[in-house]
């Protein structure tokens, strides 16, 4: 089978959560059972795309014994898998919930180096995929110590085959992305800033910065993420705001990955770059409406984007 989208994830994860009451140093922490979860970002995009029924291959690294701890998640959301072994082995992040607050503490573990062969089996294993998918997304944080050239690497073999690239990442990588193109980009308002050297961004003049990429031929559609005020749509001929629906929110973790997700799934069925964007900012919002680490639910998500769609947002 085809698969549609593949997601490209370098610096993969499992998310280990757990809650406790009354965190406070040199104090004895008696915490809840821990719950596992799948995490980076590809990773969390292909779960997301599962949920709204689109076909998906999740490509990653996966080393240890938390490597095929993080298959055997992804396998229990039937999300079909494509891991490069490596030698190192898979990083955990860290997530404890303060129960009589409800403040959550995160704790990012870097993960470790790739080797050159093993990031040019990265190259093969992408290039040998067949047939090769119509959608390929990359996502999430390099490993430590890996080139952002790399990036270019990855964005220029799938553009090569065809594909159209969508690219969520951050900081240099991001850059590197951007120079060779990509088709769709989806930056906060602070990344926007950075990646078009303006000190200082806001609801006036973001779609301007976004419209800049467009010209310059880095990116053919601009969602600029702008949290609980929506996104902005620029595309060469259109620049639209997608006002977001008034939700519960209990937390915000997921939500970018949710919102790439959404995108993505109507970008793989020929949606128009309008119904794109709504799309995303319906499933933002509806993980949002979940607590923790999880991503969103399909029935919000859908309840949002028809809300949107009558409303025009």
């Amino acid at each position: 089978m085809n698969p549609n989208v593949l997601t490209i994830t370098l610096n993969p994860t499992v998310d280990k959560s757990s809650s406790v009451a009354n965190i406070k140093p040199e104090k004895k922490l008696r915490c809840e059972k821990p719950k596992y979860e799948p995490g980076g970002g590809g990773i969390n995009v292909s779960r997301g795309l599962v949920r709204l029924g689109i076909d998906t291959t999740a490509l990653f690294t996966s080393g240890g014994r938390t490597g095929e701890l993080l298959q055997k998640l992804l396998k229990e959301e039937n999300v079909t898998t494509l891991p490069v072994n490596v030698a190192a082995e898979t990083r955990e992040n860290f997530i404890v919930v303060d129960t009589s607050n409800n403040e959550q503490y995160r704790f990012g573990m870097p993960g470790e180096a790739l080797s050159e062969d093993e990031a040019q089996l990265i190259l093969d294993t992408i290039n040998d995929v067949t047939p090769f998918p119509d959608v390929v997304v990359i996502s999430g944080s390099l490993p430590p110590g890996m080139e952002p050239g790399y990036i270019k690497k990855l964005v220029k073999l799938a553009k090569g085959k065809g594909s159209k690239v969508v690219a969520d990442t951050s900081g240099e990588a991001l850059t590197a992305a951007l120079e060779e193109g990509v088709y769709l980009l989806k930056p906060n308002i602070g990344e926007l800033s950075r990646i078009a050297n303006k000190e200082y961004l806001d609801n006036e003049t973001a779609d301007d910065a976004a419209k800049e990429l467009v010209i310059a031929g880095k990116a053919e559609v601009v969602v600029v993420s702008m949290g609980p005020q929506g996104a902005y749509l620029v595309t060469q001929d259109e620049t639209i705001h997608i006002a977001a629906p008034s939700v519960k929110k209990l937390s915000t973790v997921g939500a970018g990955d949710s919102m790439v997700a959404g995108m993505v799934s109507v970008l793989a069925q020929g949606g128009t770059p309008v119904q794109m964007a709504r799309m995303g900012v319906a499933c933002g919002s509806a993980a949002t409406m979940n607590p923790g680490t999880g991503l969103f639910k399909k029935e919000d998500a859908e309840r949002l984007y028809n809300w949107l769609s009558k409303h025009k947002g």
